[in-house]
């Protein structure tokens, strides 16, 4: 039994392909996947998915799902004092290391690495410095599906919400969002892949456009039919 690590689980590829290199390293005992969640709206923060997805993403993957639930407005103090509590209750567990999916926003290793100590944790970036076409190819290629939930309207046409993150899908991205959305141009839900023991049939909803974001509702499926 290798060190025992929580997984920074957003839903999304990046996540998904931090997941798989932790376990294809073999150094290491997955406790829970980590994840934020929206308490009033019942969704993953940021991504809009429904909680029953999540639950059903992580019934899929095998693994033990901890939600850290945040209220609609919640700012940084609120999102760190809940999170704090949530990973000292791991701390006091024996787990000592969080890994996240981040690629290369060295502000955001740094937050995330001073919120760990103030708990005696640390950090590990599996992805850290790939490069991100190279990266978003090799999501593909290793049999991953995703489908984009949200798009920031600044950078990206609605159209892109609600679609297959396919070759395609990476072709037509404008020169200036990053393949893997490292900026925050896009969001995905991953339903397949290697390290799924089975899919998780989804079906797309509603597409709506709130606060400069579109969002593309997903809703459990009985079949493959994104």
């Amino acid at each position: 039994m290798g060190e025992q690590v929580l997984v920074s689980w957003s839903g999304g590829k990046d996540s998904a392909m931090a997941l798989w290199e932790i376990q294809k390293a073999g150094a290491y005992e997955i406790v829970a996947l980590l994840t934020t969640v929206t308490e009033a709206y019942d969704r993953v923060s940021m991504h809009g998915v429904r909680r029953t997805l999540l639950a059903e993403q992580a019934r899929a993957l095998g693994l033990p799902l901890q939600e850290v639930f945040l209220s609609p407005s919640a700012d940084n103090a609120e999102y760190e004092a809940r999170m704090e509590d949530a990973l000292r209750a791991y701390r006091e567990l024996g787990v000592r290391a969080v890994v996240f999916g981040d690629i290369f926003l060295e502000d955001v290793r740094q937050y995330r690495e001073r919120n760990l100590a103030r708990v005696g944790m640390h950090g590990l970036f599996p992805l850290w410095k790939r490069d991100t076409r190279e990266l978003a190819r090799a999501f593909l290629a290793a049999g991953f599906q995703a489908i984009v939930v949200c798009v920031d309207l600044k950078v990206l046409d609605a159209s892109f919400a609600g679609r297959v993150v396919d070759e395609r899908f990476l072709n037509d991205l404008p020169s200036s969002v990053d393949p893997c959305g490292e900026n925050g141009e896009f969001h995905s839900f991953v339903f397949d892949g290697p390290i799924f023991q089975r899919p998780v049939p989804v079906v797309k909803g509603e597409v709506v456009t709130r606060q400069g974001f579109c969002f593309c509702d997903l809703l459990p499926g009985s079949s493959q039919k994104v």
